[in-house]
């Protein structure tokens, strides 16, 4: 019998990103909150346009917060500097922010969830971080993208820029990397010839070369439409929360639907998704299975979850309904109780507001770590 063989597809964007810049900044507005009240309610949403940030949404906090001073700190380390399409010294800032409705409190304040939904984890054992390889490596191109920007390796590159990696399976095992997509924001001045063999030289090859999946059957595109001088908010609006899958898993696992950034850990749209993740990688990490997939489901104002799902793609060494059940016997998935657990009444938002939430081993994240691994 013939071995099976796919590919699949993840991507990745750098925090130059228009939509990257907005949830950078919704969750820098939120760890300012955090860091002077631990109780803050945080639902922050941003609009980046060439011509003004717009903050809207609603917080609750005691923490007296400069928010204009947060976005243009945040565009500036991104490198929004002295461009004159979009410079971050001088883009205009308007406040649109209200307290948090009245009714939602009083579910949260009980202990209860903050909304109704359902929310995913999923780990898998493709790469040491328990990531797919897909979205893994097209994070990592992304964040070499951005470091040799910043670090002057290839100072003509801007911070705009995507990644995308096709992944060859067989046998379920990611062997070959297919095809290979890099785009990034540049300089006027300098040719397509020379942005793709840097490219090649100080990125992909750097990235995927230790893993052994690149050969000369894998094709590479930088650039593929051409010229890239118009990025960033100048070439297109950015919105918080539309890269729900570049911040989770690329695909390969669903998604519930909601997004991160801007939302304090009463959301559980967050916190759930956190500790399902974490719920997830402990699992794998104990062998109990190779790919696992959780879901939990809310109901607004009520604590205990409405419903407990496990998929481990058949390679459990028991079956779902006894994973659920030793899910739901070790790990307490209120809100309340995730909260606690990983300790999210704290600042640390930001640091994964782009290049992805999980399989952040580069990044001291609680539900990353794996203490409690037997």
């Amino acid at each position: 019998m013939k071995s099976a063989m796919y590919t699949f597809t993840s991507e990745s964007v750098t925090e130059g990103h228009p939509d990257k810049v907005a949830d950078q900044i919704a969750d820098a507005v939120l760890d300012a909150h955090l860091a002077h009240d631990r109780m803050a309610r945080v639902a922050c949403e941003v609009m980046v346009t060439p011509v003004k940030i717009i903050l809207a949404g609603e917080i609750t906090s005691h923490a007296r917060v400069n928010y204009e001073q947060i976005v243009r700190g945040v565009l500036c380390d991104i490198g929004y500097v002295g461009d004159p399409a979009f410079d971050g010294r001088y883009v205009p800032v308007e406040c649109l922010i209200h307290d948090q409705a009245h009714d939602i409190a009083m579910g949260v304040d009980t202990g209860g969830a903050g909304d109704q939904g359902l929310m995913f984890g999923f780990a898998c054992t493709e790469t040491p971080e328990l990531m797919p390889a897909p979205i893994a490596w097209a994070h990592a191109l992304a964040k070499r993208l951005t470091f040799v920007r910043k670090s002057g390796v290839l100072p003509y590159l801007r911070p705009d820029g995507k990644t995308q990696v096709t992944v060859a399976y067989q046998d379920g095992r990611p062997v070959h990397v297919d095809t290979v997509v890099v785009s990034s924001h540049h300089a006027v001045d300098v040719s397509q010839v020379t942005i793709r063999e840097d490219i090649i030289a100080q990125v992909i090859t750097p990235v995927l070369e230790p893993f052994g999946v690149l050969d000369e059957q894998t094709r590479v595109l930088v650039n593929p439409t051409g010229a890239f001088t118009i990025g960033g908010p100048a070439a297109d609006a950015g919105v918080t929360g539309r890269k729900i899958i570049v911040d989770t898993y690329g695909g390969m696992a669903r998604h519930g639907g909601g997004a991160f950034s801007g939302k304090d850990p009463t959301k559980v749209d967050r916190s759930a998704a956190y500790m399902l993740r974490h719920v997830a990688k402990t699992l794998v990490a104990e062998n109990l299975a190779d790919r696992l997939e959780v879901q939990v489901a809310y109901a607004i104002g009520k604590a205990d979850p409405v419903g407990v799902y496990v998929h481990n793609h058949g390679s459990a060494k028991f079956n779902d309904a006894d994973l659920v059940q030793l899910i739901t016997d070790r790990f307490d998935l209120t809100p309340r109780g995730i909260i606690n657990y990983l300790d999210l009444r704290r600042p640390l938002y930001r640091q994964v507001a782009s290049y992805g939430h999980f399989g952040r081993v580069d990044l001291d994240v609680p539900w990353e770590k794996l203490e409690t691994v037997k």
